[in-house]
């Protein structure tokens, strides 16, 4: 565009100066016109004055002849003949008094008679005096007495020959004055046209010089108070204004970069740990695969996540989490070979796909590695923490390639260690995704199994510290028409993860209700049932109302139940159990606090929670005989259980040994396989009511 405008300006000088020169020819060429003009006029003008003149000359020399009657005629010709002398006399005719032709003498330009005007001139029809026509002047004078005439003379005289004569006479000595001052003219024009336009020829250069620098910074200096100094004024404005917005476009411009950048990198990395996220690894994992099938290669993937991570997060808060994330990224990063990839899936899911060999040594070594890395506890805070992780590895092979089964044979196999225990690993094989299809059909089986009855709940007695029973846990059972009885452990969690868990409380709630009139004939004295309350129930806003809606249509006395949660669901929905619970004990119920000592809960909690029983986990009872440190801890839970007031059960109850332990160190409840196995309501009143150790053969008070 400035380009454009420099050619503009460098032009306009020229139109101009052709306007200007063309103008002043114009004016030059209209003032020679005028001065023809003019001098034609007063040049016929004198040619009119000596016309008349020259006749009035002829007509006194003649009129003396006129009067003759002999040699008249001669007479005559002797006066014409001197017109002669006169160059531009055409012709001089004497007519008597009737225009009749007397003589006719012709003139130095006598050439011009053979013009047509000539032949149609009727000498009566001129008038007196001198005229012109067709640059012919004519005189017509009378010869004698104007009222009684002799005669007529008509002088005819070129006007013609001497007028173009005078005029080029006059042109030879007007036009080099005339063109002189022409020149003089022009070019003092141009230099002033030139002088004016300089201020905007510099303009012109000056923004060229800009565009082609692009440095907005110059400025013009032009000391001119005109429309072209204000121009220069208001470039230098405009430069300035451009100079501030390419300020701040360059600011926003890195702004935008830097925006883009944290996009980019929020997109594809973890904001906490650094790693690549889970987006980032699926798209890398989709160009693998790719490669590898077309190359007829094998990929490896290891899938892994951390045991106890839910506890730490929950007792000591998700700060504390973020920091274990961190140093959980930190140790997997550090173990890894060049190539290698780690990224976090989301929570506490990591995966690692290694860069080279997928042999079955290659990826257990790594798996094993991965594993002992978190031998060594996390030192945060003053706290020793320790964390495991449990290892799922899948090939893409067994996945055909395929990104979404890779990742599930994957999660399968990690699954499947997590079975086993902390700290393991297991490579996928085929055979799993039909463990995995069985847990598919019993997730979609669960609703239509509570419409058929397929559920029952068993019951496992509780005994005092004299045998006798006091108590019942109502335990679910699942009589599958494909699969036969199937165990809690395995459809609980189906349960749970497919959120159908509240259904089947709501269920096991209201048949515990329609077998008490049952159990209370059994059992004449009083005692309760206890059934178990997960973390997703806990979470049911309506849990109350559901239960108390139960409670009211069986006509219950809420007395006669109670309701065990494990510790860690507790604490995982602290608020709203303590709510609940706290509702349930105001309406009667009691609130067993199941598997204690085995999570990673704050004991400042016991002094806030809800609860009548503290229930000893299986886990340190099997223990009692073989490890100090268990006993230890059971002698431990119970104190603190009587100190503060709270009623203490065991469970997994197995031999004498550990019921004369338990019962010595001020155990009130025990549970286990050594009275009785979890029955159905059917073989429950048909078994003992009292038990004696040293015979429990189901032998009856």
């Amino acid at each position: 565009m400035v380009f454009k405008q420099v050619g503009v300006f460098k032009s306009i000088k020229a139109p101009i100066s052709i306007v200007v020169t063309l103008s002043m020819s114009v004016m030059a060429a209209a003032v020679l016109w005028f001065a023809v003009i003019e001098h034609k006029a007063l040049y016929l003008n004198l040619a009119h004055s000596h016309t008349v003149s020259l006749a009035n000359g002829v007509v006194k020399n003649v009129a003396p002849a006129m009067l003759l009657t002999t040699q008249k005629a001669s007479s005559i010709s002797n006066v014409l003949s001197l017109l002669k002398e006169h160059e531009h006399v055409i012709s001089a005719r004497i007519y008597d008094s009737e225009f009749t032709l007397l003589l006719e003498e012709d003139g130095p330009s006598a050439d011009r008679l053979n013009e047509p005007f000539f032949y149609t001139l009727e000498p009566f029809s001129l008038s007196e005096g001198v005229s012109s026509e067709n640059d012919v002047i004519m005189a017509r004078r009378v010869i004698g007495s104007s009222q009684s005439p002799d005669g007529f003379l008509i002088l005819f005289v070129d006007a013609k020959a001497p007028l173009t004569g005078s005029v080029k006479s006059l042109l030879l000595n007007v036009v080099p004055l005339i063109f002189v001052l022409w020149v003089i003219s022009i070019i003092g024009t141009l230099f002033f046209i030139s002088r004016v336009f300089r201020p905007l020829s510099e303009l012109s250069f000056f923004t060229k010089q800009v565009t082609d620098t692009k440095d907005y910074a110059l400025r013009q200096n032009l000391t001119s108070r005109d429309e072209i100094g204000e121009l220069g004024e208001n470039i230098n404005l405009l430069l300035e204004m451009i100079e501030v917005e390419l300020l701040i476009n360059h600011e926003q411009t890195q702004t935008l970069v830097n925006q883009q950048e944290t996009m980019i990198r929020l997109a594809n990395y973890d904001s906490l740990t650094g790693l690549p996220n889970r987006q980032f690894v699926l798209d890398n994992l989709r160009l693998e695969l790719a490669r590898a099938r077309r190359n007829d290669d094998d990929l490896a993937l290891l899938f892994f996540d951390l045991d106890g991570f839910k506890g730490i997060n929950d007792s000591l808060g998700h700060e504390t989490g973020d920091l274990i994330l961190i140093e959980v990224a930190d140790r997997v990063s550090a173990l890894l070979r060049e190539g290698d990839l780690v990224a976090r899936l989301g929570g506490d899911e990591f995966l690692v796909l290694p860069d080279r060999e997928t042999g079955d040594t290659t990826l257990e070594n790594m798996a094993i590695r991965l594993i002992d890395a978190f031998t060594s506890p996390f030192e945060l805070r003053g706290l020793s923490l320790s964390v495991g992780v449990s290892v799922g590895v899948a090939r893409a092979i067994d996945a055909d390639y395929d990104l979404s089964e890779l990742m599930s044979n994957a999660d399968l196999a990690m699954y499947r260690s997590k079975a086993k225990g902390r700290g393991s690993f297991t490579i996928f094989t085929p055979d799993m995704v039909e463990s995995h299809k069985r847990k598919f059909h019993l997730a979609n089986a669960i609703e239509q199994g509570l419409k058929n009855d397929e559920f029952m709940v068993y019951y496992q007695v509780k005994v005092d510290q004299k045998g006798k029973v006091i108590g019942l846990e109502g335990l679910l059972r699942w009589q599958h028409p494909e699969y036969g009885l199937v165990s809690p452990n395995e459809f609980i969690p189906i349960a749970e993860q497919g959120g159908k868990i509240s259904a089947i409380t709501r269920w096991v709630i209201e048949k515990v209700c329609i077998d008490l009139p049952k159990l209370r004939e059994w059992l004449p004295h009083r005692f309760r049932v206890s059934v178990n309350l997960s973390g997703h129930d806990l979470r049911d806003s309506n849990l109350f109302d559901n239960i108390y809606e139960i409670f009211t249509r069986y006509d219950v006395n809420p007395e006669y139940v109670e309701f065990e949660v494990t510790e860690s669901a507790y604490l995982e929905n602290f608020a709203s159990s303590n709510k609940f619970f706290k509702r349930m004990s105001n309406m009667g119920c009691a609130i067993a606090l199941d598997d204690f000592g085995t999570g990673y809960s704050s004991l400042s909690y016991l002094t806030q929670i809800s609860i009548d029983t503290l229930k000893i986990d299986k886990q340190f009872v099997h223990e009692l005989e073989t490890s100090e440190r268990s006993r230890l801890v059971t002698g431990a839970i119970i104190d603190l259980a009587k100190r503060l007031s709270l009623t203490v059960c065991a469970e997994g109850i197995e031999n004498e040994t550990q019921w004369h332990y338990l019962i010595d160190h001020g155990c009130d409840y025990i549970q286990g396989f050594m009275f009785s196995k979890p029955i159905p309501m059917d073989e429950l009143v048909q078994s003992p009511k009292q038990f004696y150790i040293g015979n429990t053969d189901n032998s009856e008070a």
